[in-house]
Order: C-alpha cells, then sequence, then structure tokens
C-alpha cells in the first residue's frame, strides 16, 4: 500500500481524504491541518464517514517524520519552504497549486530540491490541469495541422463554498478598480500560462515570448444574493480571464476563465449561453474537434456549497495521480513525462470483492 499524508483540509483536501481511503491502492496515515479546532479530529469523522484510527495535526514535524511515501498539498496558496521541507523529508508531492509545466529555472530549483529527497513533485487539477493541458493534448491527437487550441471554463461561482476565497481573493463585491488592478489576473497566470507553455511545446508552436493576458469585469446593475453576502449595483459580479498565447501576434492557445455570479443583473449583460455552466477544450485544425464536458458543476447552489463536483474533480486528479507519482524518477514530473492516470471501480465492483 502506498502511504498517504493529506495537507490541508478544506473543500480540496477533504474531497482528497474520501479519495484515498476509497483508493485501494492507497493508505491514509495523517493530514496536517491550520485549523486548531480540527486536531485530533478523527479523519474518518472529518468527512462525515466512520472513524478510521488516524487524526489530523497541526503539527508539521510530526508529519514529516512521519513514514509516508506521498503528500497531497493542498492548502490555499502554497508555501514553497514548506513545499520544499516535504520533498526533503522523503516525501513524493501532487499539488493543484502549480508545478503544472514550470519555467527551466524554476524546474531545475525543484528538481534539486526532488534530488536530495529522491522523490518526485507533480501538479495536475482540472483547469488549469487536465482541462487546460491533458485533455487538449489526448485530443489533438485526432487532428492534423492545427492552428489553435482553447480551453475554457464557464462557472457560477455563487455554487463555490469558499467565501474568503470569492470575497478577499477573486475580488467578487468589490470595485471594478479594486478587481482589476488586484494581482489576482497574474497570480492566476502563474498556473495557466504553464497551461498553455505545455500545449505549445507538445504540439511544436514557435510561441511569442509573452502571454498575454486580458481581464474584464461585470458589475451588478440589481442587488445579486450570493454566499458573500448582497453584491450591490456597480460592485463586481462576473469576471473573464484570458491568457493566451500567440505566433506572430495572433491567438493560437487560449486558456480562458468566465466565473459569474449568475447570469441576471450584469453589466455587460454577460451569459455561458444555452450550454450553461461546462467545460469545453476545442483544437482547430483538419479535422477540428470541439469536447463540451458537462457534470463537474453543482445542479444548485446548495449542493454547491456542501460538495462542489469541480472540487472533488481537482482532489480526485490528484489523487489517482498518486501511484504514478510514486513510481515516477525523482524530480519534477508533468503531464508530459508520466503515464496516463485513471481512476479506480467503485469497491462494490472490484476484483475480489467478495473478499
Amino acid at each position: 500500500m502506498i502511504r498517504v499524508i493529506q495537507w490541508a483540509t478544506g473543500g480540496v483536501g477533504r474531497a482528497a481524504i474520501e479519495g484515498v481511503l476509497d483508493h485501494p491502492e492507497l493508505e491514509l496515515v495523517g493530514a496536517w491541518v491550520h485549523d486548531p479546532d480540527k486536531a485530533g479530529t478523527d479523519l474518518g469523522t472529518l468527512v462525515g464517514r466512520d472513524p478510521i484510527g488516524v487524526t489530523a495535526t497541526g503539527d508539521a514535524d510530526a508529519l514529516l517524520a512521519l513514514d509516508a511515501d506521498c503528500v497531497v498539498y493542498s492548502p490555499i496558496f502554497a508555501d514553497t519552504k514548506v513545499l520544499r521541507a516535504i520533498l526533503r523529508s522523503g516525501k513524493n508531492v501532487v499539488t493543484p497549486l502549480g508545478w503544472f509545466y514550470p519555467g527551466q529555472r524554476d524546474r531545475e530549483k525543484f528538481d534539486a530540491v526532488c534530488a536530495e529527497g529522491a522523490v518526485t513533485l507533480h501538479g495536475t487539477g482540472i483547469h488549469p490541469g487536465g482541462l487546460t493541458e491533458r485533455l487538449p493534448l489526448v485530443i489533438s491527437a485526432l487532428s492534423g495541422s492545427i492552428t489553435g487550441v482553447r480551453a475554457e471554463e464557464f462557472s457560477d461561482i455563487r455554487g463555490y463554498g469558499a467565501p474568503d476565497v470569492v470575497r478577499d481573493w477573486m475580488m467578487f463585491g468589490g470595485t471594478p478598480a479594486a478587481a482589476v488592478g488586484s494581482p489576482v489576473a497574474a497570480m492566476l497566470a502563474g498556473g495557466y500560462s504553464q497551461s498553455v507553455w505545455m500545449i505549445a511545446d507538445a504540439l511544436g508552436f514557435d510561441l511569442d515570448s509573452d502571454i498575454a493576458t486580458t481581464h474584464e469585469v461585470a458589475v451588478a446593475t440589481a442587488p445579486i444574493d450570493s454566499p458573500i453576502g448582497t453584491i450591490e449595483p456597480g460592485q463586481v459580479a462576473a469576471q473573464h480571464f484570458r491568457w493566451e498565447g500567440t505566433v506572430d501576434g495572433e491567438p493560437v492557445i487560449t486558456a480562458a476563465v468566465n466565473w459569474f455570479m449568475g447570469e441576471r443583473d450584469l453589466d455587460p449583460a454577460w451569459s455561458f449561453g444555452p450550454a450553461g455552466q461546462r467545460f469545453e477544450v476545442e483544437v482547430r485544425g483538419d479535422p477540428g474537434c470541439l469536447l463540451t464536458v458537462s457534470g463537474l458543476h453543482a445542479h444548485d447552489r446548495e449542493q454547491g456549497l456542501e460538495r462542489n463536483p469541480s472540487i472533488v474533480a481537482t482532489a480526485l486528479n490528484c489523487v489517482n495521480a498518486i501511484p504514478d507519482v510514486v513510481a515516477a524518477e525523482p524530480g519534477v514530473r508533468t503531464y508530459l513525462d508520466l503515464p496516463l492516470p485513471a481512476g479506480r471501480a467503485a469497491r462494490q465492483l472490484r476484483r475480489g470483492r467478495a473478499g
């Protein structure tokens, strides 16, 4: 069995705990928590299941000393000092917080840290991650003479159960000037730009040196009820982000995000269109292909706040990568370096279930 530690137990962390508990090749042996009130709580109880005899702790040093093979590292923001300590302790790391396809300098630095612990670092998730990188590459094999690639998210943020993130980091409910002037677009670009460069390098595009970033906002024209309280007229209620890789100034690879507090009472009057919430992956070539991914958004706001499918999918893409990451050679390893991961059959449908 592969011994796993979960680092942080927010939405992604709790879903990852469930994923590890349900995975036939993984064993959950610990979890780090930021909230002192969670310390000492059984991890099964923490995710609404029967106790498993393993408790959460805020003692990072104790977890680093633990015998474990891999850490799923998913706090809200990455602390590179902590990440390096985990790697140096001899534990592989899977994380949705970056390192999807780092630049040469960053990769060399973390390759060196990984070499110290003889471990692997892998960045994954869904967006950025599997839906911005892996799926475009997979369906690109159906095309030739490719002229463009687009991966785009359309999400209603009213079903995202992290109000502090939505208000203080995404900048919903603030002024347009504060949102556009915030570092959020640049911070997001740290991940989405890596997606663009991975696709470009894998498909052979000769991109211009800079990734173009676009950030636009729409404001409420009437009060909008939301998980962060009422968004008043004139406050930010929807946002568009685009990161575009260009050749001679013309966009060829695009990663995009559309985050709305619903589709009513917006100026400009943006909408998701008739297809609603979804992810789209498009490859323009001979022939072209458009893939629409549904089912990763909640059916209603209450479901999303309780257990958002996009957050669960992010966690499971990390969990399902663990066996291949543990088996990989030391260093930073991306989708281009690892086998294609897969989920596992439900417990009641597996081989040997009678035993």
